[in-house]
């Protein structure tokens, strides 16, 4: 199992932490081989469980309760997490916590995953960018909800992990007008030249306008539907998904 992490920043409220899944290592079959972190996607419930755990146990944590994760629905709502969730999980697109030891978790297949921390106020943020999500606003949304909680946008550090690019992003012209129209930077061209979408770029941009310093932020340029190493619901239709975890050490 091959997680990549990065270490941010550390402040008075810990020490911020990145990381991202792939697809290799766990107990998954076909079409979700192997480590399919999502529980909505047709896959062996005790498979995902196992799954989640293995990934837990990866990143440090000896208790994959202290891993959590949100029903996505390509949405611009936030929730606060303070420890592992009461029965079901709640249908937003982005969670924010102030609690240390407690991993944030987003979950996707060529949407980008969004990771966001501000290790001296201690506040940490993840968050589901697909199409519908950038366009929305959940990016800005979860920075709000950070601000919220003490969070300076200036001294945020975000890191975006690996998505579907512009050039393999086909949409109708309509759909890239209509996004477009909102986000400009998402604007693309495909490499058969025709219209498409760059959600990450979209993201970026939201990124910048909402004061973060892009110069301390990382960007993971992977294309998921190119990668054979992580989930691409474009590119196989059928499959898992991967995620993105954030916390404060």
């Amino acid at each position: 199992m091959a997680i990549w992490q990065h270490t941010g920043p550390e402040g008075q409220g810990g020490t911020a932490r990145f990381a991202f899944s792939d697809r290799s290592g766990g107990v998954s079959k076909a079409p979700y081989t192997a480590t399919n972190l999502g529980g909505h996607v047709g896959d062996d419930p005790e498979a995902v469980a196992a799954n989640r755990s293995l990934v837990a146990f990866e990143l440090g944590f000896t208790d994959p309760g202290n891993v959590v994760y949100m029903n996505q629905i390509h949405g611009a709502d936030v929730a606060y997490a303070s420890a592992q969730w009461q029965g079901r999980a709640p249908d937003v697109d982005a969670l924010v916590t102030d609690r240390r030891h407690l991993a944030l978790a987003v979950l996707v297949a060529d949407c980008v995953p969004v990771l966001l921390a501000d290790a001296e106020a201690g506040v940490v943020a993840a968050a589901h960018a697909g199409r519908p999500g950038m366009k929305a606003g959940v990016v800005p949304a979860a920075i709000e909800r950070m601000v919220a909680l003490g969070a300076a946008p200036e001294r945020i550090v975000a890191v975006t992990g690996p998505s579907v690019c512009g050039l393999c992003y086909e949409v109708p012209e309509r759909m890239r007008a209509d996004v477009a129209e909102k986000v400009p930077a998402s604007y693309a061209v495909t490499r058969q030249g025709t219209p498409g979408l760059d959600v990450a770029e979209g993201v970026w941009a939201q990124l910048e306008a909402s004061g973060i310093d892009l110069k301390t932020s990382v960007r993971l340029r992977v294309c998921t539907q190119e990668s054979e190493d992580y989930y691409s619901f474009r590119g196989e239709g059928t499959t898992g998904r991967f995620a993105g975890f954030v916390w404060l050490d």
